[in-house]
């Protein structure tokens, strides 16, 4: 069974007299342990598909199943519990709390989830070594460069050992050198058996992927293996 499983969905926005149509009957697969880039240009359908694989949103019609569960009529309710449990959120911009220590930051899911406190910091400081902050736990993101500020922002979207990682532009907010480096710890985290989904614009992160999905006016125009992915199998597998 496949961990996601879309089946013709489309996501339609009243604007107005006008109806937009965000994605039009879209099957998409992804299995499990499954390394995803999805790519496309402005009004594609990108971020709207980005949002229902998060379920921040459900579609307008279709079916939406995510490690067995039926998304596509859930209330908020469910939706926030699903996403507490299933997916770890990577953002472009970080999205930690600027008065608290990476520690913290990377507890606070555990806190909604009801784990004891014990438990959580354990659990929070062998997440920090696992992406290699073990020295930077009690430092505060403005006493952190940007790299170290996306390495928090993994760790605490690992911490409940979620079914998917979802990045939403990881490194567009880092310089080259940096982002390269996130972009490394992905890899390590995928080889490692997350199931990770990457929304970029840029070809070159998207690269990093075993698989593009490729978006045009809420269509899929191509899924492929990465070109990538297939140098690397050669290096492999020579």
């Amino acid at each position: 069974m496949a961990l996601i499983q879309l089946t013709k969905i489309s996501r339609r926005y009243v604007m107005g007299s006008e109806t937009i149509h965000a994605l039009r009957e879209v099957d998409v697969s992804i299995s499990r342990g499954e390394y995803v880039a999805i790519m496309g240009p402005s009004g594609s359908g990108k971020s709207t598909l980005m949002n229902l694989l998060g379920c921040l949103d459900t579609p307008s019609s279709g079916e939406f199943l995510l490690n067995g569960s039926n998304v596509s009529h859930m209330d908020d309710n469910q939706l926030a519990e699903l996403r507490n449990r299933e997916i770890g959120f990577v953002f472009q911009s970080f999205h930690l709390l600027p008065r608290s220590d990476a520690l913290h930051n990377v507890e606070l899911p555990l806190i909604y989830s009801g784990m004891t406190p014990s438990l959580r910091r354990q659990r929070a400081l062998d997440v920090l070594a696992h992406v290699g902050l073990g020295d930077r736990v009690h430092h505060k993101p403005n006493e952190m460069s940007g790299g170290q500020r996306q390495r928090v922002a993994i760790a605490r979207a690992l911490v409940n050992n979620p079914s998917i990682l979802l990045a939403d532009e990881p490194t567009g907010n880092l310089d080259s050198r940096t982002g390269d480096e996130i972009m490394v710890l992905f890899e390590e985290l995928w080889r490692k058996g997350n199931t990770i989904i990457l929304v970029t614009h840029e070809e070159v992160v998207a690269r990093h992927a075993r698989r593009i999905i490729r978006l045009r006016d809420g269509l899929i125009a191509s899924d492929e293996p990465s070109p990538g992915a297939s140098a690397l199998q050669a290096v492999e597998h020579p």
